[in-house]
């Protein structure tokens, strides 16, 4: 089934960044040493092109350039087949790059993983795809792409009680909560309501602090969309435990289904500055999306993977704490793509392709708990994006 949505395009720069060249530098040279007996000559081996190139690629990983480092990968790769010796008599590049991994300096199957560290500032989201493509090919990333063939499985229709017979929690349970009205947000509303009342009754008058308080609140919610309560409420841990098994759910979906994750943002200042809505977010492209929606066509098994990977945080949030609370933002974007085809999808059929993508996250996140895990682990951890996947793929790999 094709559906038609109204042109939109995502911004992506027209040309590739040119690959850098690294240039050889020669050996030192011999020195003979006079003595009655001169010793014989011997050749010392300095390896500085390959040194020079890692650290040329250690660098372009500092600085987040994608360009650099994948074209230094795609180089290296190239050379693999060369383990010639040169004619000069110093060692190949692969050979050089085997010594200097045997002395503990660089390991070029280790420095692979980093490139996906690179890929938060990339703009051109097509290398981001390169990126993740040539590590698969590598044999780096077995699991990635693995159940996009998903959305194909079980039944279209699903009602609240198909929902609920699935998943043991009501529909209502899957639906975002606004702050202060259920969960652990209602405890820290109460706490402060039931300070306030104390103060009061002790005659410590705190109403115009109150209103203040009120005031920048309610500046915050207008102009920058709660990024200040959120960067406040992000130091509680029980709040920022939850963000990130909600962010770890969509890392750990689109992984699966084959979409390339750029970074996940957990500061809500950073999201803020990065034009993310919401207090967090996972950056992911899905390149099938982006040619169909650039030609005003858009696939039904291409909206169902961009659904499911969308309403993972929810699911998430839903698979371990038995609700939700975050995720108004994924049905925001929801409804901003569906109001796009043609014709629109009605609220009722809004309704079930929810439950529907939100069924499909949920079953996937349950058979791959320990998956789900190590991602949340190892951003509690503040680990890196390629530190991430690398988890990911070890809990996918023993649980086989």
């Amino acid at each position: 089934m094709a559906l038609s949505v109204s042109p939109s395009s995502l911004s992506f720069t027209q040309n590739f960044p040119h690959f850098v060249t690294s240039h050889s530098l020669p050996l030192s040279q011999c020195h003979p040493i006079s003595f009655q007996t001169p010793p014989p000559k011997s050749i010392h081996y300095h390896p500085p092109r390959a040194l020079r190139e890692w650290q040329e690629y250690e660098e372009a990983v500092k600085k987040k350039d994608l360009a650099t480092a994948l074209s230094f990968l795609i180089s290296i790769e190239k050379d693999n087949s060369d383990d010639s010796v040169e004619e000069n008599g110093s060692l190949s590049t692969q050979s050089a790059r085997s010594r200097i991994g045997d002395l503990g300096f660089f390991g070029g199957s280790v420095r692979d993983w980093e490139v996906l560290d690179t890929c938060l500032n990339a703009d051109d989201m097509r290398l981001v795809g390169m990126a993740y493509e040539f590590l698969k090919a590598k044999g780096f990333l077995p699991n990635f792409g693995r159940f996009s063939s998903i959305v194909l499985d079980g039944s279209r229709d699903v009602t609240p009680s198909v929902l609920k017979s699935s998943t043991g929690l009501e529909a209502s349970k899957f639906s975002p909560k606004k702050w202060g009205l259920s969960g652990s947000s209602s405890v820290v509303l109460a706490g402060f309501l039931g300070g306030v009342s104390y103060l009061l009754q002790q005659g410590i008058d705190i109403r115009p602090q109150l209103a203040i308080l009120l005031g920048l609140a309610f500046t915050d919610s207008l102009f920058l969309g709660g990024t200040c309560l959120a960067q406040i409420s992000s130091y509680w841990p029980p709040y920022r435990r939850r963000v990130l098994v909600h962010e770890a759910g969509h890392l750990l979906v689109a992984y699966l289904m084959g979409c390339p994750v750029r970074g996940v943002i957990l500061d809500p200042i950073v999201a803020m500055q990065m034009g993310i809505q919401g207090q967090a977010g996972t950056q992911f492209w899905d390149e099938n999306m982006n040619n169909e929606m650039a030609e005003g066509q858009l696939s039904g098994s291409t909206f169902d993977r961009y659904c499911m990977v969308l309403f993972a945080g929810t699911a998430a949030e839903a698979l371990v704490y038995g609700d939700a609370e975050g995720g108004e933002n994924d049905e925001n974007l929801f409804r901003s793509i569906s109001v796009l085809l043609q014709p629109p999808l009605s609220v009722a059929q809004m309704s079930n392709q929810a439950r529907w993508s939100v069924l499909q996250s949920y079953n996937l996140l349950k058979w791959h708990r320990h998956a789900h895990r190590a991602a949340f682990k190892a951003m509690e951890n503040g680990a890196s994006l390629s530190v991430i996947i690398r988890k990911i793929e070890e809990a996918m790999s023993s649980n086989r």
